[in-house]
C-alpha cells in the first residue's frame, strides 16, 4: 500500500505566518493612528481658525462700540455746553424780566394804573416751571445720530 504523504508545515512557516499577521496588524494600527492624528490636527486647526475669526469679529465690534461711545461722548459734551449757554441766557433773561417788572411796578405806582405783573418762578429751585408759556420742543431721532 502506498501511503500518501501530506505536506507538513514546518514550525518556521507557522511562526512566519504569525509574524506576518502581527506585522500586518501593526501596520494597519500605525496607518489608523496616523489618520487619527491627521484628523485631530485638522480639527485643532479648524478650532484655531474659528477662534481667530471670533477674535477679529470681537475686535471689530469693540471698535464700533468705541466709535459709538466716542460719538455719544461728543454729543454729550456739545449738549452740555449748549445747556450751559442756555442756562446763562435764562438767568440773564430772568434778570431782565425782573428789571422790567420793577419798572412796571414803579410805573403803576406813579400812574395809578394797575398792571398785571406775573411772578417769575425761580428756575433754579423749580426748573420745571418755565417763566414763559410751554412750547413744544421739536426733536427727531436723527438729531441723536452722528
Amino acid at each position: 500500500m502506498a501511503t500518501k504523504q501530506q505536506p507538513t508545515s514546518s514550525g518556521s512557516d507557522v511562526v512566519d505566518e504569525r509574524y506576518a499577521t502581527y506585522d500586518e496588524r501593526k501596520r494597519k494600527r500605525m496607518i489608523s493612528n496616523r489618520e487619527s492624528a491627521r484628523r485631530s490636527r485638522m480639527k485643532k486647526q479648524q478650532h484655531l481658525d474659528e477662534l481667530i475669526s471670533q477674535t477679529s469679529q470681537v475686535q471689530e465690534e469693540n471698535k464700533k462700540l468705541r466709535q459709538m461711545i466716542d460719538g455719544a461722548s461728543h454729543l454729550y459734551l456739545n449738549f452740555a455746553s449748549e445747556n450751559n449757554v442756555l442756562r446763562a441766557q435764562v438767568t440773564e433773561l430772568t434778570d431782565r424780566l425782573q428789571s422790567l417788572n420793577s419798572v412796571l411796578q414803579i410805573a403803576s405806582e406813579v400812574s395809578g394804573m394797575s398792571f398785571d405783573i406775573p411772578d417769575i418762578p425761580d428756575t433754579l429751585l423749580e426748573p420745571w416751571q418755565l417763566p414763559c408759556p410751554i412750547q413744544p420742543i421739536p426733536a427727531s431721532a436723527d438729531m441723536f445720530q452722528y
